[in-house]
């Protein structure tokens, strides 16, 4: 009753006092000391609060989508000063208030080679306008912007490229998220969110478009031990209880339909080579017969005296 009215909450009825939490709080904040994972905390109304980067690393066996923005946006690189043709702009635009300053453009010469058709020529302007047609997406992305004019093979080669975001790639044709497995994020969050407040927290962060549902977090320990947090959980309070390192435990984010939990017990034979776990299942086996050899002994001892003490009763004797 005391640590539901003066303690801290980490999952469906159950709390932990709001000294442990200070005190793994103080314990975190030194190893992360220096580094933009510390932890900040404050109280309202009694209740106290913790926020700050999650770290969350990446455990997904499919790829995911990527909200993409409307298919005929272009991306304009802003106009170069040292152009001529920024300076024609300029030029005609004029600043406000004032006449458009009197400046003729350089005279340029433009002769077409008579050894090239003019449909190459066409092609090839459709080809460079394309390459800059890179679709944006809502993610942390950066666009390359368009530089010198490249031949038509490597403008091929640059639609064909793959961007990435830390590590993780995706493609922006087909809008498919391909994240690295073990990859690390981290999310802004505090102790007040539910497993499916931080779900939806990283999906925003990359404009995800998969449902939160469709995903789960996991506590994944160095000894092999998987435990799925319930959406009743707050992550980062946990996070906390276990200790601010990752080679300890870290929290990954899984399908809900393929991550498992892995006891204790079966994370400790996880690690052993299959010769050594045959020889776990032959001793096994060999002290299960053991075992069904006593239990025979036994049970035909019982039965021989039963049977003995039968065959001692007179004819015609009823057992009550």
């Amino acid at each position: 009753m005391d640590d539901t009215q003066d303690g801290v909450q980490i999952g469906e009825n159950k709390f932990v006092s709001k000294a442990t939490v200070l005190s793994h709080l103080k314990t975190y904040n030194l190893y992360y000391e220096g580094q933009n994972l510390q932890l900040r905390h404050r109280e309202e109304e009694g209740e106290l609060i913790v926020e700050g980067l999650l770290n969350i690393s990446w455990g997904l066996r499919r790829p995911i989508r990527l909200q993409m923005q409307d298919d005929h946006e272009r991306i304009r690189p802003p106009p170069s000063s040292t152009s001529w043709h920024s300076g024609c702009a300029l030029d005609s635009q004029g600043t406000e208030g004032q006449p458009p300053t009197q400046q003729s453009p350089p005279t340029v010469e433009v002769t077409v080679p008579e050894s090239e058709p003019d449909d190459n020529a066409v092609t090839e302007e459709e080809d460079y306008e394309s390459s800059a047609q890179l679709l944006r997406t809502k993610s942390d992305a950066g666009v390359l912007r368009r530089g010198q004019r490249r031949s038509p093979s490597d403008q091929r080669r640059i639609r064909r490229h793959r961007f990435s975001i830390n590590g993780h790639f995706y493609n922006h044709k087909t809008a498919v998220f391909t994240p690295a497995y073990g990859s690390v994020t981290n999310v802004r969050i505090n102790s007040c969110m539910t497993t499916p407040q931080v779900l939806r927290v990283l999906l925003n962060k990359f404009k995800i478009e998969n449902s939160p549902d469709d995903f789960a977090l996991y506590l994944v320990h160095t000894s092999g031990e998987r435990v799925k947090l319930k959406r009743s959980d707050y992550p980062l309070v946990l996070r906390i209880i276990q200790g601010p390192c990752e080679q300890v435990c870290k929290v990954f984010l899984m399908e809900q339909d393929l991550g498992e939990e892995v006891t204790y017990d079966v994370a400790q034979y996880i690690k052993f080579e299959m010769p050594v776990l045959q020889s776990f299942i032959t001793k096994l086996k060999e002290e299960e017969d053991r075992e069904v050899q006593k239990l025979r002994r036994r049970y035909n001892y019982l039965r021989c005296i039963i049977e003995k003490q039968l065959r001692c009763l007179p004819e015609g004797t009823t057992c009550l």
